[in-house]
C-alpha cells in the first residue's frame, strides 16, 4: 500500500496526469507523467499552464524555494495545509499579474473583482479562474457542469473492487438553476488503469481517493479528505456569491437599458 504521503514531484505527476492525457493541460506527450523519473516530472511540470503559476506564487510567498516541495503540491491539489495560511488577496494580486498578460482577452475575467474568491487552490482555479461557471444559467448547466465537476478533485470511498475497477462513492457537482452546491453521495464505476497506467494498481475497498477527471490520483487521509472538502464546500460558497451579484447586477442593467 503507498503512502498517503508522497514525494512532490510523484503527486504532482499522478494528478495531473489525467487532464494531460486527455490533451486538456500541459504537454502533448505524457510520458514524462507516467514513467518518468523526477527529474522528467521537473522538466514537465512548468509546461502546465494551470497549475505551474500557482505553485511558483505558492513558492514565494512562502519562502520555500521548490514549487514541487511535496507540501506545496499537496496544498494545491487538495487544499489546506501551508497554502491556506497564505494571504488570499497578496495571492490573488500576486497570481493574477502573472498569469494575466499572458492569458488574452479570453480571460478577460481575470480581474481584481476575483479577489474575494482568491485561494491557492485548484478549487480556486476551477470554479473561479476557468470560465465555466459563467456558462451555467437558469435554462440549464450544459456541457459546463460536467466540466467542472470532472476537472475538480474528488474525494471518493471505494466500496468494491474487481480486477481492473472500481465502485466508488462520492458526491458530485450539483446545480439547480440558481446555484452550485453537492449531491447526496452516488455510487460509480471508475477504471483502475488508464492506458497501461495506475496511480493506484493496489487499491482496497475502504479507501479513500482522490479522482480527478475519472482517474484515480492516490489514497487520501482522513485529514486530507477533509480539507478537500472543506476547501470545495468554501470555493462553492464564494463561487455562488459571485453568480449571484453577477444576475443581481445584470437585471440592475437590463431595467436601466429599458
Amino acid at each position: 500500500m503507498d503512502p498517503v504521503h508522497i514525494d512532490g514531484t510523484e503527486m504532482f505527476a499522478r494528478y495531473a496526469y489525467a487532464p494531460n492525457a486527455l490533451g486538456y493541460c500541459g504537454p502533448p506527450d505524457s510520458a514524462g507523467l507516467r514513467d518518468g523519473s523526477s527529474a522528467a516530472v521537473r522538466a514537465t511540470a512548468p509546461l502546465f499552464s494551470g497549475a505551474w503559476p500557482y505553485l511558483c506564487v505558492m513558492s514565494a510567498l512562502t519562502g520555500i524555494a521548490d514549487p514541487l516541495d511535496a507540501r506545496l503540491v499537496e496544498s494545491y491539489w487538495l487544499g489546506g495545509g501551508i497554502g491556506a495560511a497564505l494571504d488570499p488577496a497578496e495571492f490573488g494580486a500576486a497570481l493574477l499579474a502573472r498569469i494575466g498578460p499572458v492569458a488574452g482577452q479570453y480571460w478577460a475575467h481575470l480581474s481584481a473583482r476575483l479577489a474575494v474568491e482568491a485561494a491557492p487552490n485548484h478549487s480556486f482555479h476551477v470554479l473561479g479562474v476557468y470560465p465555466w461557471s459563467r456558462l451555467l444559467d437558469a435554462a440549464g448547466a450544459g456541457p459546463a457542469l460536467r466540466i467542472l465537476d470532472d476537472c475538480r478533485i474528488t474525494w471518493a470511498r471505494v466500496i468494491d473492487r474487481s480486477d481492473s475497477q472500481v465502485l466508488v462513492r462520492s458526491r458530485r457537482l450539483s446545480w439547480n438553476g440558481s446555484s452550485l452546491g453537492l449531491s447526496r453521495p452516488e455510487d460509480r464505476t471508475l477504471p483502475v488503469w488508464h492506458d497501461g497506467y495506475a496511480a493506484v494498481p493496489d487499491v482496497e475497498v475502504g479507501d479513500i481517493l482522490a479522482v480527478h477527471w475519472d482517474h484515480l490520483c492516490g489514497r487520501l487521509s482522513p485529514a486530507q479528505a477533509a480539507a478537500l472538502a472543506t476547501t470545495t464546500v468554501r470555493q462553492i460558497r464564494v463561487t455562488n456569491d459571485r453568480l449571484a451579484f453577477d444576475r443581481s447586477a445584470a437585471t440592475v442593467g437590463s431595467r436601466s437599458d429599458g
